[in-house]
């Protein structure tokens, strides 16, 4: 057999503010555009999950998608849902909330719970169009 890749998805919406505490709100408008408005702005995200492995010969999964569903639920979901990224979310305290840290974030969190296969990657998706990727690197 080979390697084969598992995805799950899932949907969630948050606040945030992009900036720089140590910046004015002048630089920090220049550098984030209105995503750096004082009292944020929100998105209906989605995240995505590969998993990486090979087959169990007995079950054929390289993970039961329900035992995905679960850790992604509770290591993360729970945690990021109609909350305020900047505020509410003690693992994003003084992370600029970028869709790029989200997703490193969103690694940590989920990574250590994987026990069968390896997660390969997490994309967050912050709208239809833009969306990032970490491989954990």
């Amino acid at each position: 057999m080979g390697r084969v890749y598992v995805y799950r998805r899932a949907h969630f919406s948050a606040s945030h503010r992009l900036f720089d505490p140590q910046l004015s709100d002048e630089k920090n408008f220049e550098i984030f555009g209105g995503c750096s408005n004082p009292n944020g702005h929100g998105h209906n995200y989605y995240i995505e999950l590969c998993i990486a492995g090979e087959p169990d010969p007995k079950t054929g999964y390289v993970i039961d998608l329900k035992k995905v569903k679960n850790i992604l639920r509770v290591q993360f979901l729970d945690k990021v849902d109609h909350k305020n990224l900047n505020v509410d979310v003690d693992f994003m305290k003084g992370i600029n909330p970028t869709t790029e840290n989200i997703a490193i974030a969103a690694w940590r969190q989920i990574a250590p719970s994987i026990n069968e296969g390896k997660l390969y990657s997490v994309r967050i998706y912050e709208t239809e169009k833009n969306f990032v990727e970490y491989r954990g690197e």
